[in-house]
Parts: structure tokens; sequence; C-alpha cells
């Protein structure tokens, strides 16, 4: 029987872990080991794919990766493990420094010298609080998200009131056998670039399978430091951990933290520092056992461990991860240790022997002996809690979020309601309000330079230039803080990760994963950290493609080309024409991306494999520093890259190549280069110079359209008498669709290389005026 067969709230034993490659090792490293008790929970709405319960989280897999996994069904579940009074009561106080060096060995000590910075590695799983206590070691004002893979990008800084500290914060991993790019990054750090400590951040909620990490950060013997996160949810869930036990078992000091709270976080600083500074390692790094199916992995390691000490040491890798490694097969340890054909050839032997005694293969036999371990470990020191507020409730949210009526209605909905909201009620009414301030503040500017007889040339670049051409920018900073407020919500309270687990059948018809509608979502508000946010995937044809469809996705950096023509044009149908043009986007998206998979990217998506988190709260202090963030950026560019378009418009209209002020626009340098262009858009209803030179500041910052038409035309009502409604409908579907800011096709170029910058500006160019041409045909017809 396969777990494609299991039924709906039944649990049964896995027997035999299928597939292949790097899936199946993601497998095991997640906890679908033989032996592990899997219960399914329920199937995604489309009826693929479905949510198991392993190792107390859930887990999503889809029905053909399901197929490739034998099972043995059980009758009924066996029993937590509860809490004896007794043990609660009798735990004693966590020890601190001062306490006889019992978990600070003074004779293993050999101090760095004074002077030296003190590096760390924050690392853990996904979702157990990293950025958290980063923000909380730091001050460090960064994104704190609940979706897999929001820490996208390497990110250090000081801990407060240690100067001579630096601490990184790495991206969620689940092993050091990494699965996707952004795991690379992390084992890359902590192999490459050996940081003097590690502080590894546990979910003392779902310890099990947090630990299998901790096991192999331990095997590198760096000094470390364990902190058990989330400790206020543990024992107010009626659970415990007996920390002395633990630190006895594991060798490291083990400090319960609440990152959130931040309860018990200076500890954890004062035994990171201890560490550090006297490079104290771990107490253990070998968790085999002799005894275990007649020591057949024991043998196997140390057998290995011997042979290739040498090589380990040249290579500077720890020895028992490097060991650990060779048998699982990990090819980037073989290469770098250099081993001769004799070697390799002795070393799969060993291998060889010891899977026939074990029963299993390889890669499965060093996931059960670390999960023997930890089995053994959370017997003797862990009080499991009852089911968890946080659990229970999350289960009653999903029976409507991810409900099989329900969940698609219910996600278009929320998505209506964003949109609703940030274009027509909180949103709009904010923009009015600063509007009028804006307004006032440039009438006031107007009488007092005219008072001043200020010089004619400077009174234009002042209003003409600076108040209109900025003004009516920053005017569209409530409706962008406001879309990244709910965008921000969704992603801190774990709702994100539902969506991808509700669409990737969808995603899958066009040859992307459910894992692919978070960069795209995230690329609603603006395209830089979507494309970004592709790192999460593991599978390079994934990533490629989503990086091409997330510009389609319309940026929130739009909205003010939007509301401009929308109030200017269609001030009756406002919602509907944006709901329209979002709604194009991702049509037009999807029609790219079922020509690419039929020509370009063959072959189907990767596996879906994610963890779905508990719903939380999300955190009003974090929401509001991504809002602060968002809107430092837009203001910082409304006054660098927007005020530099406005400052060069406003000097090509008003001067001719003699450098001779016009009076007259058509007689200027600017008229000059965007006249020579402007036929191009003639076709589409708008091939007026003035258009043709705001199409081309829009490669530079897509707000700057506004300010380039407000200042070329002066008031609205002259673009009414040069625009049909029609022609304002083909401007809006290529302003919709054309190339990306210069900001966005950087980060394409950093993540593919300038080849693909450059297709992408070609491509959605082409795109953009075909679409355009096809709406300005149609719309002739019935405006």
């Amino acid at each position: 029987m396969t777990l494609k067969e299991l039924s709906v709230g039944s649990s049964a034993i896995v027997t035999t872990v299928g597939g292949e490659g790097a899936l199946r090792q993601h497998f095991l490293d997640m906890g679908v080991i033989p032996g592990a008790q899997v219960t399914l929970v329920k199937f995604a709405p489309m009826g693929d794919p479905m949510e198991l319960r392993i190792h107390g989280y859930e887990l999503t897999l889809r029905l053909a990766d399901a197929e490739k996994i034998e099972i043995q069904p059980v009758s009924a579940q066996p029993a937590q493990k509860t809490a004896p009074a007794k043990a609660v009561a009798d735990a004693t106080a966590h020890p601190g420094l001062g306490e006889g060096g019992k978990y600070h060995v003074k004779a293993d000590e050999h101090p760095v010298s004074e002077g030296t910075t003190l590096t760390f590695a924050l690392a853990g799983n996904q979702n157990c609080g990293k950025t958290t206590l980063f923000n909380q070691l730091t001050g460090s004002s960064q994104h704190v998200g609940n979706f897999p893979g929001v820490t996208v990008d390497r990110k250090s800084g000081a801990i407060r009131g240690h100067a001579d500290t630096e601490i990184t914060d790495l991206p969620g991993i689940y092993s050091m056998s990494p699965y996707s790019s952004e795991e690379i990054v992390t084992r890359q750090f902590i192999i490459g670039e050996k940081p003097l400590g590690i502080i590894n951040i546990v979910d003392a909620t779902n310890i099990e399978r947090n630990l299998y990490l901790t096991m192999q950060l331990m095997e590198l013997d760096v000094p470390m430091v364990l902190a058990l996160n989330m400790m206020d949810e543990m024992r107010g869930n009626g659970g415990s951990i007996r920390i002395n036990e633990m630190e006895e078992m594991l060798g490291i000091p083990v400090v319960p933290i609440s990152a959130a709270k931040n309860e018990g976080v200076d500890e954890l600083v004062r035994h990171a520092l201890h560490v550090a500074k006297y490079q104290e390692r771990p107490g253990r790094t070998d968790f085999c056992d002799m005894n275990d199916h007649g020591g057949a992995v024991h043998r196997c390691l140390h057998g290995i461990m011997h042979l290739i000490e040498d090589h380990a040491k040249r290579a500077d890798i720890p020895l028992r991860f490097a060991a650990t490694k060779l048998v699982e097969g990990d090819a980037r340890i073989c290469e770098l240790l250099c081993l001769t054909e004799n070697e390799q050839e002795m070393i799969e032997h060993i291998i060889k022997q010891m899977e026939d005694e074990r029963g299993l293969d390889r890669a499965a036999a060093i996931a059960d002996m670390r999960f023997s371990f930890i089995e053994k470990l959370v017997d003797q020191t862990v009080i499991k809690p009852h089911e968890s507020r946080e659990r229970a409730r999350s289960r009653r949210i999903d029976r409507f979020l991810t409900g099989k009526y329900t969940a698609i209605p219910a996600f278009i909905a929320i998505m209506g309601l964003i949109f609703f909201l940030t274009f027509n009620v909180i949103g709009a009414g904010l923009q009015t309000l600063l509007e009028i301030g804006i307004d006032q503040l440039t009438i006031l500017t107007d009488k007092a330079l005219t008072a001043a007889h200020v010089n004619q040339v400077l009174h234009s670049l002042i209003i003409d230039g600076i108040f209109n051409g900025v003004g009516s920018v920053l005017s569209f900073l409530p409706i962008i803080v406001v879309l990244f407020f709910f965008l921000s919500l969704l992603e801190d309270t774990g709702y994100m990760a539902r969506v991808a687990f509700v669409m990737d059948k969808l995603l899958r018809k066009i040859g992307l994963s459910g894992r692919s509608i978070v960069p795209m979502l995230i690329g609603f508000g603006c395209t830089v950290p979507g494309v970004m946010a592709s790192r999460t995937l593991p599978s390079e044809r994934d990533r490629r493609m989503t990086i091409m469809l997330t510009p389609f996705m319309s940026c929130s950096a739009k909205l003010p080309i939007y509301g401009f023509f929308t109030a200017a044009f269609f001030p009756k149908h406002g919602g509907l024409v944006m709901i329209a043009l979002y709604f194009g986007g991702i049509a037009v998206g999807i029609l790219t991306a079922l020509f690419a998979k039929a020509f370009r990217f063959r072959g189907e998506a990767v596996p879906f494999v994610m963890e779905l988190p508990n719903y939380r709260m999300p955190g009003m202090k974090n929401v509001m520093q991504l809002l602060w963030e968002k809107a430092k950026d837009f203001l910082q560019r409304a006054f660098t890259v927007i005020f530099l378009a406005t400052i060069i418009i406003w000097f090509l209209q008003n001067f001719s190549l003699q450098l001779n002020m016009v009076s007259d626009s058509q007689n200027s340098m600017l008229a000059l280069v965007a006249g020579s262009i402007a036929p191009i858009f003639r076709p589409l209803g708008f091939g007026d110079w003035r258009i043709s030179t705001a199409l081309i500041t829009g490669f530079m910052a897509k707000e700057s359209v506004v300010s380039t038409l407000t200042i070329l035309f002066g008031s609205s009502a002259d673009l009414l008498t040069l625009l049909t409604p029609a022609a304002a409908a083909s401007l809006l579907v290529f302003c919709l669709l054309y190339t990306p800011c210069v900001a966005a096709i950087a980060s394409i170029k950093r993540e593919l290389g300038i080849r693909w910058a450059f297709q992408t500006v070609v491509f959605q160019c082409v795109i953009a005026w075909v679409c355009a041409c096809i709406v300005h045909a149609i719309a002739v017809l019935f405006l």
C-alpha cells in the first residue's frame, strides 16, 4: 500500500521511501523515513497535493510523490507521553555562566586573541523565529514573515551592546544536504566562512524535526549554543523541557527563549559570547549507537573516518561531518576531499556492507540514526504538551481557508477586499487628504516665489518641475503603504503558505509549482523582492520561469499611473478598471507561461514539498517596520530617481539644443528625442511625443510616468483633449505590461545574468505593444 492510498484521518507507518536524488534526500531530511508515523490530514481543494502530519508538524506532498512511499496502516495512534506533575516540579533552574563551568568546560578553552571580531551564524529551520531573534539581537529593521524562505539574502549586524561582534541571519534550512539554492547559501557560509560560533534556534513546539539540523551543525565541531524558541507557547500548552538533562545529552549550552517577547535573549547572548570567545566546541559529535542493529552504522562511519582523516584535514572539513556526507552520497563533499579511485571503492564497499546489515539504503540509514537519537533525547528531556492552542486554531481556520469548496472563493474574496479597501476606501481617502496638503503647499510656495521676484527659470523649476512632478507621485504614497500593509498581514499570519497549497494543482497546468505563487504575489507589491523571493524554489527551471512571469504581476509603483488615468478617463468605474488591469496582467502571464512551457521550459514542475506553519497573529512591530521600510524606500526614490528624472525632463522640455529657454515645448530638446520614437505608438492611439517621453522615464521608475505627464501637459484637461478613452485604455495596458523599472531589471540581472535581463526588456515591450494594439482596436468599437 502506498501513501497515496491512505484515507483522510488515517495513520500509517512508513516502510519504504522510493524516488531518487535530491528529492528523496529531502524527504528523508524532513522526517519521512522508514518507521515514521504519518497521518493524512486532508487533500487540497483540487484533490492534489495532500497535507500530512509527521513528527508533530504539517507537510505537503503531491500524490505522484506519495505514490513512491510505501506504508503499513495502523489501527490507532499511540498516546502522547504526558507530563508527570513531579517532573515539572523537580525541574531545576537553568544554570548561569558562573556555576562551576559545568556547561563551559574550562579545560577545553582556547581563547581567541584580543580584538578579534566574534562572528556568529544564526541558523535554524524555516518558521522557527530566526529573523525575529535577529531583530532582537541587533535591533535591525528586517522584514519578518511566516512563509518558508522569507530571508532570501544573508544579512548581518552587530549584537546590541557588543560592537566587536557580527551575527549573520541565514536562510532557513532543514538539513546540511541542500535542496534549494538558498539552502546552499547557508551551508556555504557555515562550512566556507567558518564563523567562530553558531546560534542554532529551534522551535520548542516542534522540537523533533528541528533537532535534525542541530545534530548536523554539531558535527561541524563549531562552538555552538542551542536556543529553544517559543518556550512561552510550550509552557502555555502544558509542556516542558528539562534543560539541564538536554544539555548533558547534547554537550552544548541550551537556553530557553521567546524571541517574540524578548525573554531569555540576554542569557543567550552571554552564553554565545562565551563559547565563541573561548572556542568551546560541542561535547559530542558522534550520535551513532554501537548497539543499534548490531552497530552497522557505527562501524561504517568510524571506518570511513579513519580512511579519510588526512583528506578531511587537508580540505579543512570536520571529519565526522565529512564521513556522514560521504555515506549520504554528497557529491560536493566527495569532490572537496579529493579521494583516490581506490579509496572511493573501499568506501563504497564499507557502505554496501552497512546497507546489507542494516536493511536500509545509505541515506535512509543515516537519517534513521539521527532520528533514533532525537527520539531518545526527546523521551528523556521533553514533556510533550497537549495540542497547542495555535494548532487547534489553525485547524479551525483551515477548514474554511483551505476547504474543498471555500478555499478559492475565499482567496478571491480576500484579494478583492484588499484591492477595494486600498483603492476605494482607506487608501483613496488618505490620498485625497495628502493631495489637498500638497496643493496647498504648492500654492503657498508659488505665492512666496512670486512675491520674492525669483528668476523665472528657477520659479518654473520649483513649481512646474519639483512640486508638480514629485508632488503628483507623493500623493500615491498612502495607496502603496496600505497595499503593503495587507500583503504583510497575509504573509505574517501564514496564509501565503496556504495559498501555495491551494493553488499548486492550478499552477502545475502552466508548468509551475504552488510555491511560485508567493514570489508572484509579492510581485504585486514590488517586482524586486518578488524576483529575490524566487530563490526559495528548489528547481532552476521553476525559478527562471517564475522570474519571467513576476513582472506581469502589476507592482504597486504602477498605481500612480492607474490612478491618474482612471480618475481622468474612467472616474465612475475606477475599481472595475483597477481589477481588470490586475487580472489582465495575470491572464497575460498565464498565456506567456503556457507558451514558455511548450517551447522553452519543457518538462514538469518540481515536487511540491513544503511545511505549513501554524497561523500566528502578526506582530504589529514587525508590520510597522515593514511599512516604514516601504514608505522610506518610496520617499527615497521620489527624492532621488524621480526627482532627478523630473529635473532632467523639465530641463529638456524647457530648453532647445542651443540651451535657450523655449516658450513652446514642441521646440525643445525633449520633443526632438521623443518625437523620433513616437510613430511606434501611433497604431496604439497615443503617438504624441510627450507620452513617449513619459514612457521612457517610466523605465527609470514607474512613478515617473505621472510626474512627466504632469510637467509636459500642465493639467489633465490638456491630456483629455489629446487622448480618447480608447487610447487611454490602450496606454494603460501598455504601462501594465511593458518593461519593469531599472531596479527590477537589475535584480533579474543579478539572479539570471545580463542576457536574461535584456531579453526580459525586449520581450515585455513586444508583448505590451501587441496587447495594447489589440485593446485599442476593440475599444474603438465600444468607447
